[in-house]
Formats: C-alpha cells, sequence, structure tokens
C-alpha cells in the first residue's frame, strides 16, 4: 500500500475516535468519571463495548493466522465456548461481589478480604502483567507503521512510539472510562465491519457467491473445529473448553482493565446482562474471523502467497492481489484494534495504581484528582519507555517472554479470588506476598521438567491452573484456623 494512503485511513480513524472521545468526555469532572464513568453507563453500550474490548491488534492478526499453524483448524472455537462459561461465572459470582463493595478497582476485595499486603500483591501482578503486555501490543502496531509509513518516509523509531503515546493519552486523559466505552464501541463496530468486507471482497476475487463461500469454507482441510478423538492432543476439546473457562475468569473477571468497563454498568443486573451478551456475541464474531483465515490460506494457495501464520492476513491485504480498499479495511481494523487496547490498558493502570498502590482513602477529590492525572502521564511515559525498549531488544523472544510472564502473574490473582470466595478463613496476610512469588517459580520448575517427570506430558493453557492450585496451598498454608 501507498503510504500516504494508510496515513490518510489512520488520520480519519483517529479524527473520528477523537470526536467519538471529546464528545464522551463531555461533563467528566471528578475521579469517579474516570475511573467508572459515574457508573451511568446504558448495558448495551458496555456489552459493544465488551466484544471488542479482549481484542488487540495481535488479536486481529492472529487469529485468522493460527487456522493454519500446527493443524490447530478452527480449534479455537472450543475455547471460544468456554469463553462464554467463564463470562456466566464472572456474571453470577464475581459481579454481584464487586457491586456489593462499591469497589474502584477489583483489586480492593483483597484488602477486604485478606489484608493490605494482599490487595497491594494483587495490584502490582496486574501492573507488571498489563505493563508489558498493552506495550507488546502497542509495539507490534508500531513496528507494522513503521515498515508502512515511517522507514518508507525516512522517520525513525522513537518518533512512531511518540507519536502513538501523544495519541493514546490524548484520547483518554480527561473522559478516562468514559472515553474508553464508546472508543471500544467504535472500535467493536471498525472491527467487525473490515472483518466482513475483507471477507465478502476475498470471496468475491475468488469467484464464490455465499454458497460457494460456505461450501469452500466447509470443505477445506481447515475447517475441523471439534477434537474430541485423542485426550493427549494438545487441542483435546475438554482441555480446550475448561482452558477457555478459566482464562476469561482469570483475564477477564480478575482483570481491572476488563472489568472496569462493566463496573461503569448502573448496577450488578445491568452488567450481567452486558457480559451475557458481550459473552455470546464474541462467538459469532471469532467465528468470522476464523472463518476469514480459511479464506486467506485458500486465497494464498492459489495466488502462490507463501506467508502463514500470523504474517497471512497482513501478505494477503496489502500485497496488492486484492483491491486497495482491502489494505485500507486492514489497516483501519489494526489501528482500531490496536489503539483502543492500548488506551483502555492505559486508563486501567491508572486506576489501580491510583487507587491500590498509592491509596485515595481520605484525600479530597481534588487531591485524588491531581494524583491519577500525574500517575497517568506516568504511565504513558513508562509504555512508550517499554515499547522502545522491545524496539531495541530481540522482539520475538521479547513478546515469548511477556506472554509467558502474563501467564505466571495471572495465577496467583486467581488463586486469592478463588480461596477468598471459596473459603471464609482469614489468612496471614504478611505471608501472602512470598506464596505470589512462590507460586510461578514451582509452576516454572515444574513446566521446564515436566516432560521427565512426568513421562512426555508437556504443560498448556492449564498451567494457569496449577499456578492457581499452588497457589490455593500456599493460602491454605497460612490459614489462622482458631480465628474462624
Amino acid at each position: 500500500m501507498n503510504p500516504i494512503a494508510i496515513i490518510l485511513t489512520v488520520a480519519a480513524y483517529f479524527a473520528v475516535m477523537f470526536l467519538v472521545s471529546w464528545i464522551a468526555a463531555r461533563g467528566a469532572r471528578g475521579a469517579g468519571d474516570f475511573f467508572n464513568g459515574g457508573r451511568k453507563a446504558p448495558w448495551w453500550v458496555v456489552a459493544i463495548a465488551m466484544i471488542g474490548a479482549p481484542m488487540s491488534g495481535v488479536t486481529y492478526v492472529s487469529v485468522p493466522g493460527m487456522v493454519g499453524v500446527g493443524g490447530a483448524a478452527m480449534s479455537y472455537m472450543q475455547m471460544v465456548l468456554g469463553f462464554f462459561v467463564g463470562y456466566l461465572v464472572i456474571a453470577f459470582v464475581l459481579t454481584p461481589v464487586f457491586f456489593r463493595m462499591n469497589m474502584v478497582s477489583i483489586y480492593q476485595y483483597l484488602d477486604e478480604r485478606f489484608g493490605v499486603s494482599s490487595h497491594k500483591t494483587g495490584a502490582w501482578l496486574f501492573f507488571l502483567s498489563k505493563i508489558l503486555g498493552a506495550a507488546v501490543r502497542l509495539f507490534l502496531v508500531c513496528v507494522t507503521l513503521q515498515l508502512m509509513v515511517f522507514t518508507p518516509l525516512g522517520l525513525p523509531f522513537a518518533l512512531n512510539v511518540l507519536l502513538s503515546m501523544l495519541i493514546v493519552l490524548g484520547y483518554t486523559f480527561r473522559g478516562g472510562m468514559k472515553s474508553i466505552l464508546w472508543t471500544d464501541t467504535l472500535k467493536t463496530v471498525c472491527m467487525i465491519v473490515s472483518i466482513v468486507l475483507a471477507i465478502v471482497f476475498i470471496a468475491r476475487d475468488m469467484g464464490l457467491d455465499f454458497g460457494g463461500l460456505v461450501k469452500a469454507v466447509r470443505g477445506s482441510e481447515y475447517s475441523k473445529v471439534f477434537f474430541f478423538d485423542d485426550p493427549n492432543h494438545p487441542k483435546y476439546f475438554w482441555k480446550q473448553f475448561l482452558a477457555g473457562i478459566f482464562t476469561v475468569i482469570a483475564m477477564t473477571g480478575l482483570d481491572q482493565d476488563m472489568m472496569q468497563r462493566t463496573l461503569s454498568s448502573r448496577n450488578a443486573r445491568d452488567s450481567r446482562k452486558n457480559l451475557i451478551t458481550s459473552g455470546l456475541m464474541q462467538i459469532p464474531v471469532i467465528f468470522l474471523f476464523l472463518c476469514l483465515g480459511v479464506l486467506l490460506y485458500l486465497f494464498a494457495a492459489q495466488k502462490g502467497i507463501p506467508q502463514t501464520g500470523d504474517l497471512i492476513f497482513p501478505a494477503v491485504a496489502t500485497g496488492g492481489s486484492l483491491p486497495a480498499v482491502v489494505g485500507v479495511l486492514f489497516v483501519l481494523g489494526l489501528v482500531s484494534c490496536a489503539f483502543s487496547a492500548g488506551g483502555s490498558a492505559l486508563t486501567a493502570l491508572t486506576t489501580s495504581f491510583t487507587a491500590d498502590i498509592i491509596g485515595t482513602e481520605g484525600k479530597t477529590e481534588e487531591a485524588v484528582t491531581a494524583t491519577r492525572k500525574k500517575v497517568h502521564l506516568g504511565m504513558a511515559v513508562l509504555m512508550g519507555v517499554v515499547i522502545y525498549g522491545f524496539y531495541l531488544l530481540d522482539t520475538q523472544s521479547a513478546i515469548d517472554a511477556v506472554y509467558k510472564l502474563a501467564s505466571y502473574t495471572y495465577g496467583p490473582i486467581l488463586g486469592m479470588f478463588v480461596f477468598g470466595l471459596a473459603c471464609k478463613k482469614k489468612v496471614r496476610d504478611k505471608w501472602v506476598p512470598l506464596v505470589a512469588v512462590l507460586s510461578p517459580v514451582l509452576c516454572y520448575i515444574l513446566q521446564t521438567h515436566s516432560e521427565q517427570w512426568l513421562g512426555g506430558y508437556q504443560f498448556g493453557y492449564e498451567l494457569l491452573l496449577v499456578n492457581a492450585l499452588l497457589t490455593v496451598a500456599g493460602l491454605v498454608l497460612l490459614t489462622r484456623w482458631r480465628s474462624a
């Protein structure tokens, strides 16, 4: 694609995004409006925002690409079905607790249940995971824009990062969650429209009408969804389904970034409605992503395009084999996913750091707002520094390390919440940080020696559950049995 066409596409999207953000932020005054939108958001707006909220620029290119990698086909749908069950658990178990306690940050539950050390531990684990995860997501889109725009124009990567962080900071600084909800809604619409139109243009180029499209996808070697044959296979249905349930509980229900949206609803009932609706709607949306993936591989085979995995969507969309509008749609979907995810992560990090780590108790509204603004700026600078750090390192190694780290950091959080909700016993709070460190360390040792110790067994997504169970076991050892 021509760099000028990409610049115009990105500029048009940002203009609309800033307009939506400005309209949404009108009337935003105090810290409460920034943290949870004043809890006035209509449930259907939150539901639409939540459809696209978990999907970043990485998701946008990786989900279609995974169809042809390692025999995965459309097995991801097995996890997606588990996602919906996970949303039901969040809606009926976690959300009522959070609303009853009138929380700004969900990690305040750990303070109420166990104590200050547990509260800080949960907040720091979230901080570490989210700052690195959000930086990776923005880093990947910065790399894409560098290759497509900045390098052809002779501009450095540092300028790319600076402009990206200024954009994210600009549309979230005033409105916070009010802005995020509406820009996430815009992102969801852009993402779905871009995927649907990409499918239409690829099918048209291949000479397929709707019936032919369905037949081509169904008859493809990439169309297999369910894997019931071999329990040892990494794509075995029950492994994937259970992993989907607990992944959503941990990475949505116990993630401040995700839950901050649903806590902006008017009450727990509205929150349940938006969670159930968004969980249901994610099923057909992700199915569309996977259908696009099948078409991409069929189209690539027809045109002799060699790329696979994460590279196949950008290669097909911007390689010149299709009308330029497909490339425009790809850039629009990628940018909307990446920058919206970065903005919501920045808002959640600001909220958690202000409420959990610095603390707001006993402070005036003016003092909290002043602190929040400083933290917001600081988080934006830190995220930019981390993004540039990935650029200076071996990027693939950094990305792999960050995703592995994220799976380790969510395990102790899941374990602390499971123990807190299932058992009424108190624990020795000052030792909880030690448990939260030892559990991932033991998981790492187990993972690296599993083939030797467990007869060739290799851990996958279930490592999150092992991590959580080790945390629960550690908390049991810290239980004050006489203080029931």
